[in-house]
């Protein structure tokens, strides 16, 4: 700073004074003067530290930077071994003897610290981890009730598409055949359990498409992100869900549907007996055994128009007989299921050996019977579909000794023994499926997107199943592959969906 004005200011001031006075004026200006030099060596070590603290200001802040990195580094460290140690005390029996204790305060030049840590630290472990369970079940619970509801209202509508389709139709035939009522109600009994299990895979993968897309739509999934839940704990109730509807589905499908379809079957031999005319409909073709039937017109007092019969006669030559009007009743003869009396008929009989070669015969009237060992032959085979699983693998082991069972038949038994499993399966694979697809696709509207998604891959997967047993049944191809294949890619386009959402 520069004070060089303040002499003159103080010459032009004390100018007017006498001359009198001019030593001790002098005096003060040496003083002045002397005080001015100080001011001035002080300005310019004031300028001097400021020009300093400026240039190194930038060091200053990144020395600032460097220590509190290394002191939140030693904090982390500090951090981590305590949490070791925790959990290693957490491992151990908290309740610490009086004895041990005093021994290890003793050691301790501390020793009220000791106790603290001994005893407060366990106890705070405790009741955070009780929190965080109580926290979790409250979710789990949550998250399978509602999963629970929305597959309990599909699973009544698939229900009721299944039962309408197939126990309808055959209990309005059987009841315009004037079977009893009760019989009928016994025979719908029969049949719901493969309804049962037709149904539950399909309300899996619908209920859950529509309860997880709701959940996104109203922005709880964002909610139990935020506040640092994971993806799994959703996929764990959904997972679970899907592997008890998949157990349930299989004890449906493995016993009680064989057992039912055999009740069934002994149920409808026992009308037949009671009634021949239940076997007959108008505009049909009724296969016997090794008879065949063609069955035209009839009329309510069970008189038939146009009858055509097709079988084997003893000297196993081809015959057909033709008639242009019949009738139906239960005959008295013992081993005699049903009697056919026919008008004017026409046999033709056909040599096997020389197909050049038949016969031809005509009468007014002709009887033809039925035996009842036709009937009772075909119910006492039992099909694949009446065993259970561990019934029909063992039946499978068998004829994979039998040299005179062909591949193909062998192939059949072993795609039905698949069956079995795929289909009450598939509702785990729907389940893995289900999660991924409402989360991604669920933002807008997802109760209506999940409801669409699900009845369009549901139709795939039938269509895919069916096509899978024709394939297998008639062109031989392997039963595992045929009835596995839809399940397998269910889970993998699952899988696939899930790692990239969790990208995201």
């Amino acid at each position: 700073m520069d004070f060089d004005y303040l002499d003159e200011i103080k010459i032009e001031k004390k100018s007017h004074l006498p001359a009198v006075r001019g030593a001790n004026s002098v005096q003060k200006q040496n003083k002045k003067e002397d005080l001015i030099k100080k001011l001035q060596s002080k300005s310019s070590e004031d300028e001097s530290e400021l020009s300093l603290s400026l240039k190194d200001i930038e060091q200053y802040k990144k020395a600032m930077a460097l220590e509190k990195k290394n002191a939140e580094r030693k904090k982390e460290q500090t951090l981590v071994k305590e949490q070791a140690a925790k959990e290693q005390a957490a491992k151990k029996d908290f309740a610490v003897e009086e004895e041990p204790l005093k021994n290890q305060v003793a050691k301790t030049e501390n020793p009220t610290t000791a106790v603290v840590t001994v005893s407060k630290e366990p106890e705070k472990e405790k009741s955070r981890k009780k929190t965080n369970l109580f926290e979790g079940h409250v979710l789990l619970k949550y998250l399978c009730k509602e999963l629970f509801m929305y597959f309990a209202i599909c699973f009544c509508f698939f229900f009721v598409v299944f039962f309408v389709n197939n126990i309808l139709l055959l209990a309005e035939t059987i009841l315009r055949q004037h079977v009893k009522v009760s019989a009928v109600l016994k025979l719908i009994l029969y049949c719901l359990p493969s309804i049962v299990a037709q149904s539950a895979p399909f309300a899996t993968l619908v209920g859950f498409l529509m309860c997880l897309g709701r959940m996104v739509t109203d922005n709880e999934i964002m909610i139990l992100r935020a506040t640092g839940q994971r993806y799994s704990l959703i996929l764990i109730p959904v997972l679970v869900m899907g592997l008890l509807i998949s157990s349930f589905s299989f004890v449906m499908n493995d016993y009680f549907l064989p057992l039912g379809i055999l009740k069934f079957n002994r149920l409808t031999h026992e009308i037949k007996q009671s009634d021949p005319a239940v076997e007959i409909e108008a505009n049909t073709i009724k296969r016997m055994n090794k008879i065949s039937v063609v069955i035209g017109n009839v009329s309510d007092d069970n008189i038939i128009q146009d009858m055509v019969f097709f079988n084997v006669d003893n000297d196993g030559n081809d015959r057909i007989i033709v008639t242009g009007k019949g009738s139906v009743e239960k005959s008295q003869e013992e081993g005699v299921l049903m009697k056919f009396n026919m008008g004017k008929t026409t046999v033709f009989s056909i040599d096997n050996s020389d197909r050049k070669k038949f016969d031809v015969l005509e009468s007014q009237t002709a009887s033809f019977n039925v035996f009842d060992s036709v009937i009772t032959d075909a119910s006492t085979r039992i099909a694949p579909r009446e065993m259970t699983s561990f019934d029909l693998w063992k039946h499978i082991k068998q004829m994979a000794t039998d040299q005179t069972v062909t591949k193909k038949r062998l192939n059949q038994y072993k795609l039905e023994f698949n069956k079995k499993f795929s289909m009450p399966f598939g509702s785990i694979f729907f389940a893995m499926l289900a999660f991924p697809l409402a989360l991604i696709f669920g933002k807008r509207d997802g109760l209506t997107l999940g409801l669409i998604f699900g009845i369009v891959i549901s139709v795939l997967y039938w269509a895919a199943s069916i096509l899978g047993q024709i394939f297998g049944v008639k062109s031989g191809w392997n039963g595992f592959v045929m009835m596995w294949t839809p399940n397998f890619a269910i889970g993998i386009a699952g899988i696939i969906l899930y790692l990239r959402l969790r990208k995201k």
